[in-house]
């Protein structure tokens, strides 16, 4: 089925008025759309804190309005201007300024870059490359370029923190598939259990950690996947063992790290920045290719998922700010068989 221009189709649009940001359903045509290549007609979205950060106004996701949300999709290429993305070709886009400086995916159709665009490997459905998302397209980036950095699993204990968070949660699930003996740190004693039937072989509580105050603590880990930032990031920096690498993901607890280079100059300890929006397209590509083969998560099913459909998603964002969401939830836009 193909979309003229004329046709109308419903988006999640969000818009700020006097500095008030508010977001609902909206009719749109394809030539509304921000400019790109290619048009996608979108099966599937998902929702990532950002996005319940984007259409609350609780941050300040969009850098120009109106928008439409969701900084994930998946979908069916209906139209495009290059050769190599034919029309009926599956596809996956995440970041790469989604709901920040261009329209995103939640909405019936999307229109972006060709550059944008990932052919999802045909062992990964449109619902199961959402239930990976950002979240665990960024862990597998994270742990693709700590391998690059020479981390391997005989190098002893990789920790990972913020681990019931969809990133973590996923990054936990992927290295213990390869083989690594991954920690887990987190604030949810509840969730320790779970945090070990997907792959955790310890599980530390956040509040009992010694996080030190010198420069160089205990040497402890091998590698780090940190979600948080903060006092946490900076205890990583003094407890890593020599030629340790900790990737940087996230800020959820703290933008600000305090610590001195003697880390990084006496145990030779790898900072590694994570940026999974504007990741350059050979290395997007590599990353979704290990998601289809050894990366690929083995316990989507335990992480959890919750499926709701595109016109519950007004009410779905509260619980992210809330801090009450384990696990991924998938927004079905619209048909996968449909392009």
């Amino acid at each position: 089925m193909t979309q003229s221009s004329d046709d109308t189709f419903r988006a999640f649009r969000i818009d700020e008025l006097d500095g008030a940001v508010s977001a609902d359903f909206a009719d749109m045509r394809i030539d509304d759309l921000t400019p790109g290549e290619v048009v996608i007609r979108v099966s599937h979205s998902t929702i990532n804190y950002k996005d319940a950060l984007a259409a609350t106004g609780a941050g300040r996701i969009p850098r120009t309005f109106p928008l439409n949300g969701g900084i994930d999709l998946a979908g069916t290429i209906v139209r495009s201007e290059d050769s190599e993305l034919e029309p009926g070709l599956r596809v996956v886009v995440n970041g790469c300024g989604l709901s920040e400086t261009r329209d995103g995916g939640y909405a019936e159709f999307a229109r972006v870059p060709a550059d944008a665009c990932v052919p999802l490997p045909e062992e990964i459905s449109n619902f199961e490359a959402m239930q990976i998302g950002t979240a665990g397209y960024t862990a597998a980036l994270a742990i693709h370029r700590l391998e690059q950095n020479s981390q391997r699993p005989e190098n002893g204990p990789v920790v990972v923190t913020g681990a019931t968070g969809g990133v973590g949660s996923l990054a936990i699930d992927m290295l213990d598939g390869r083989g690594y003996e991954t920690v887990a740190v987190t604030g949810k004693a509840s969730e320790a259990d779970y945090l070990k039937s997907i792959g955790a072989r310890r599980v530390l509580l956040r509040d009992e950690l010694d996080l030190g105050k010198r420069p160089l603590e205990k040497a402890q880990w091998a590698g780090a996947i940190d979600n948080l930032g903060g006092d946490i990031l900076t205890w990583l920096t003094r407890s890593m063992d020599y030629g340790g690498n900790i990737a940087s993901i996230g800020l959820a607890a703290s933008p600000t790290l305090n610590t001195t280079v003697l880390p990084f100059i006496l145990r030779a300890v790898c900072l590694l920045g994570i940026n999974s929006v504007d990741t350059p397209r050979d290395l997007r590509l590599a990353v979704w290719s290990r998601l289809a083969g050894d990366l690929r998560p083995s316990r989507l099913a335990r992480i959890g998922h919750t499926t709701i459909g595109f016109e519950e998603l007004p009410a779905a964002f509260q619980a992210y700010l809330d801090g009450e969401i384990t696990g991924r939830t998938v927004v079905v836009i619209g048909s996968e068989a449909s392009g």
